[in-house]
């Protein structure tokens, strides 16, 4: 395992730090969605093609979330919590209530359909609190069309890393020697950190782009503060660390090898070609369900998302 400890070679250098983004706030029916990719100057770090910090916030009796069933192509998610619970349903029949520090990976791959819901319990308590974050991963090229596929791994089950003031749960990839579960279908990492005030971390050097997102408290990099909300992402190749503030931090570090070429988003629709996304629009607008890419979630086929007149 690798150290978890910084050594003189890692350094502070301003220019090793590319871009700061500042994401973008938006409220969903009471319910605040901070995203941060895909950004104007910065599509992608690694695979990551979107990145939404959900929440903090507090669902009174009776009220939740439900996002209805709507379509994904050519990418992969994972919906990380910190707080909360909400209900998975897709259309290969899986049924589970994603919860904190477990991982839900869904692979859309060709086609999938897909509700997130909030669950009766959570429904029924007061003061409900929901947090956490969104992340997509746009497929390897030559996987954009592989069959849909859906992995459950609990938080037990993903490795966990401690040194002087410092824990991590990994929950993609690999990253300081440590591999997870995770059946991801190219190179990426993904860790949750929670550091202590004034706890010094390393970012993984074996991977090619790499980005922090501060979820709490604030961190200093490359010569400067960053409090939280901030995402940061750095030049490949520099060994760098990041260093709590005064209260700590809650930090979530990605990346992993650029894609062979870019991508077009499009919805909650992404592809290497402009036309697989115009065929995923046209079949969900059509709403044959079964006879083509997209069938709705065994449980949960009453009520869909219009497609976007946009």
């Amino acid at each position: 395992m690798t150290q978890l400890t910084v050594t003189s070679d890692h350094h502070q250098d301003p220019a090793s730090l590319d871009i700061v983004i500042a994401p973008r706030a938006r409220d969903i029916g009471g319910f605040e969605v901070r995203r941060a990719l895909p950004y104007a100057k910065r599509r992608m770090v690694g695979p990551f093609i979107f990145f939404d910090q959900m929440g903090p916030a507090s669902f009174a009796a009776g009220k939740g979330i439900d996002v209805r069933p709507h379509p994904h192509i050519g990418l992969g998610t994972v919906t990380y919590l910190f707080e909360g619970k909400i209900h998975h349903k897709d259309s290969l029949g899986s049924a589970l209530d994603i919860e904190p520090g477990a991982v839900n990976w869904m692979i859309a791959g060709k086609g999938i359909t897909h509700s997130e819901r909030s669950p009766d319990d959570f429904r029924a308590a007061d003061s409900a609190p929901l947090s956490g974050i969104q992340t997509w991963l746009a497929l390897p090229q030559d996987r954009e069309d592989m069959a849909p596929a859906f992995y459950h791994h609990s938080k037990d089950e993903l490795p966990t890393l401690e040194a002087e003031g410092k824990k991590l749960r990994l929950i993609l990839g690999d990253a300081y020697g440590e591999k997870a579960p995770v059946n991801t279908q190219s190179d990426v990492f993904y860790l949750d950190a929670c550091l202590e005030a004034g706890a010094q971390l390393p970012l993984p050097d074996n991977h090619e782009e790499r980005g922090v997102y501060v979820v709490e408290g604030e961190v200093q990099s490359a010569g400067d503060i960053f409090g939280e909300g901030k995402m940061l992402i750095y030049r490949p190749g520099d060994r760098l660390s990041i260093k709590a503030g005064a209260h700590g931090a809650r930090v979530m570090l990605f990346g992993g090898a650029a894609l062979e070429g870019p991508r077009f988003i499009w919805w909650n629709l992404v592809s290497s070609s402009q036309e697989k996304i115009e065929q995923a629009k046209e079949e969900w607008k059509q709403g044959k369900w079964g006879e083509g890419l997209f069938s709705l979630p065994p449980g949960d086929d009453q009520e869909f998302i219009p497609l976007p007149d946009a």
